[in-house]
């Protein structure tokens, strides 16, 4: 599976309660689970107007369905093509990429 980064425009978002949240979450991991194995959500990050989530997928399909059934809002797709941190400095060459 590919990593992806999901924008979602939310107006408000930074506003959402605990218990929004909550049930967001829970919704989302229902829709998973009718989705099968080809989607994975991985984790989410909550700003002023907006929330970005990390996922693992098959396609993009398979994300715009899962936006689709929740009903989630979805502002972009964007395909990882490679992930590094502070620790790729030390790595040796043939692992930096």
């Amino acid at each position: 599976m590919q990593k992806y980064i999901i924008e979602r425009h939310v107006p408000g978002a930074g506003k959402l309660t605990a218990d929004e949240l909550r049930s967001m979450s829970a919704r989302s991991n229902e829709v998973l689970r009718t989705l099968g194995p080809n989607i994975k959500w991985i984790q989410s990050f909550v700003t002023d107007d907006a929330i970005t989530c990390i996922y693992l997928a098959a396609n993009e399909e398979i994300l715009r369905e899962h936006a689709t059934r929740g009903p989630f809002p979805l502002t972009r797709i964007i395909e990882v093509k490679s992930v590094f941190d502070p620790s790729t400095a030390g790595a040796p060459a043939e692992a930096r990429h």
